[in-house]
Order: structure tokens, then C-alpha cells, then sequence
């Protein structure tokens, strides 16, 4: 370890591969929905995700997160719906990337349990347990699972004056408290401790000044020993931060993602997979983890 860098975070494993720290992890986002908050990231038909997916393969990312529904406020969809979008999604992927790891974005066991069906490796759980039956899903199929905290908000709400305490420090110390008994019954159940990510949850059941604090407090997440996920991708507290709409926050995005990666962070959700891949690999190289690719000037 050199000098002044943080620790390194926990390695994450999945399905049959290990990721160190030399290879910072890029999880694709891919929305067959037809009202993401971010509309470059709208694939309402199974041709423009299967264009997505290949796009993100090939600008680097490891694993592609394929969501259904709208974290946020719009129309209901049924739990048929969301397979009906997701599911063969799952399977084409399969099929034309064998080497691509598949997460599915998705509160509800009953399409966690179809998509294991199609060979997903990763239950991506952003709404922290509300159906107390992902997890046993994603043990039972020998999945990875992510523990999110959303301050006891239900799926598609938005924060209202959401408060943890008379200081920043509270929402951390929600996070942590959260995060850790998610994570600890996961590994109760069987699932491999490396399988199983912490992600913070920027935005949801917070305000931005939660948000940035959560950014500037990642190492405190990374000593909890569990690989940490952080989806930092234009989101909204980047553009209040900055003043910005979603189609102009890449470089508030990647400056926090730098940060976090800097202090252990191991994987990103990013809607810009090559700037994403980019900005990580010089943040491994600048912390040691990782040796350039091409290291020629004052040598020959």
C-alpha cells in the first residue's frame, strides 16, 4: 500500500469470476423502460436494448443492470409487466454475451426467481428488503444480492424533509446500520460474503446534502468488508449540486465517481460506460492498483 491512499475495498465476486482492485468494476445500465428520468436511457423496445447492451460490452463494461420499472413516481407496472420486460432481456444476453455478468434491478422475488431462470448472476435490490423474499430467491439460486438503504422509504416514493439526526453523520450511521444487517442476513443465508454488495443509495429516502456527505464518507463503507457499490450516474443530487439537468451531469458524475473510487468504492453504475471505464482505470493506476498501459516516455 502506498503512502496516504485508503484501504483497499473488499473483492467482489461473481458467477465464476473475481474482480481485485487493479479492476475497478463497471455495471452497465440498461432501463427497458419507457420513462427513466435520464431519456438517452430509454430502451422501450427489445431492439434498442439489445443495441445498448452490446454497446456497453464493448466500452468496457463487466456487468449490465437491466431495470424494468422507474425507481421514481409514474405508471404502475404489474409484476408481469416487469418480467415481460426484463426476463427475455435476460436470456438474450445470455446467449449473445456468455462473459457479460447480468444483474437484474428489482425489488420483487417473483421476477428475481424468473430471471435466475434465464441465468442472472446479481439481484440488484434498491429498495432496501421491502420484499423480505429477494434475498432468500438470490440464496437459494446462488446469486449475488445488493443491500441498499432507503431511509424506510417503499418503492417509487420520493424524499420529502427526510432528517437522520441534528448532523450529516446521521445518515451514515443509518446507512451503515442498514447496509450491515442487510448484508448480514444475506451471508446468513449462504451467499458469499464477496457476492454481497452495500450500496449506499444516493438519492433515495435523501436530500443532496445526505448525498455528498455519503460520497466524502465511502471509506466508511468500505471498512464494513463487503465489496461497495455505488450508483452515483446522474442523478440528482449532482444536478442540484451543479445546477444542471440530467442530459449535463457526466463530469459531476465522473468527479464523484473518482472520489469514490479513490476511498475503495469496487463497482459503479454509470449510464456512460467508456467515460466511466476510463475515469476508473486512471483512478487505479494514480492509487497503485493498477500499472498503465503503455509506459514509454523517459524510457526509450
Amino acid at each position: 500500500m502506498i503512502a496516504g491512499v485508503p484501504a483497499r475495498g473488499a473483492d467482489l465476486r461473481l458467477r465464476d469470476r473475481t474482480f481485485g482492485p487493479d479492476h475497478p468494476v463497471v455495471m452497465a445500465v440498461v432501463n427497458r423502460t419507457p420513462d427513466s428520468f435520464y431519456a438517452a436511457a430509454r430502451y422501450g423496445d427489445d431492439d434498442a436494448a439489445d443495441e445498448a447492451v452490446t454497446r456497453a460490452a464493448d466500452e468496457g463494461a463487466d456487468i449490465v443492470d437491466l431495470g424494468g420499472v422507474r425507481a421514481g413516481r409514474g405508471p404502475e407496472v404489474s409484476v408481469d409487466d416487469e418480467i415481460a420486460r426484463v426476463v427475455p432481456l435476460v436470456a438474450r444476453v445470455r446467449a449473445r454475451h456468455p462473459d457479460l455478468l447480468v444483474s437484474v434491478d428489482t425489488w420483487r422475488a417473483p421476477v428475481a426467481r424468473a430471471a435466475a431462470d434465464e441465468g442472472v448472476d446479481l439481484v440488484n435490490d434498491t429498495w432496501a428488503g421491502h420484499d423480505p423474499e429477494l434475498v432468500e430467491v438470490a440464496a437459494e439460486r446462488g446469486l449475488g444480492i445488493v443491500c441498499s438503504h432507503t431511509g424506510g422509504a417503499v418503492p417509487r416514493t420520493d424524499p420529502f424533509r427526510v432528517a437522520y439526526g441534528d448532523d450529516l453523520d446521521g445518515v451514515v450511521d443509518d446507512v451503515v446500520a442498514t447496509v450491515s444487517a442487510g448484508a448480514r442476513r444475506a451471508v446468513a443465508l449462504g451467499i458469499d460474503p464477496a457476492s454481497v454488495l452495500v450500496d449506499p443509495t444516493h438519492d433515495f429516502g435523501k436530500n443532496t446534502w445526505h448525498s455528498l456527505h455519503l460520497v466524502r464518507r465511502t471509506q466508511t463503507l468500505v471498512d464494513l468488508g463487503h465489496p461497495v457499490l455505488m450508483a452515483l450516474s446522474r442523478k440528482d443530487f449532482v444536478g442540484e449540486t451543479l445546477d444542471l439537468p440530467a442530459d449535463d451531469r457526466l463530469e459531476g458524475t465522473l468527479a464523484a465517481t473518482s472520489v469514490a473510487a479513490w476511498l475503495g468504492a469496487r463497482v459503479f453504475r454509470a449510464h456512460d460506460v467508456r467515460a466511466t471505464r476510463r475515469t476508473l482505470d486512471m483512478v487505479a493506476a494514480i492509487r497503485g492498483d493498477r500499472a498503465p498501459q503503455r509506459a514509454v516516455r523517459g524510457l526509450v
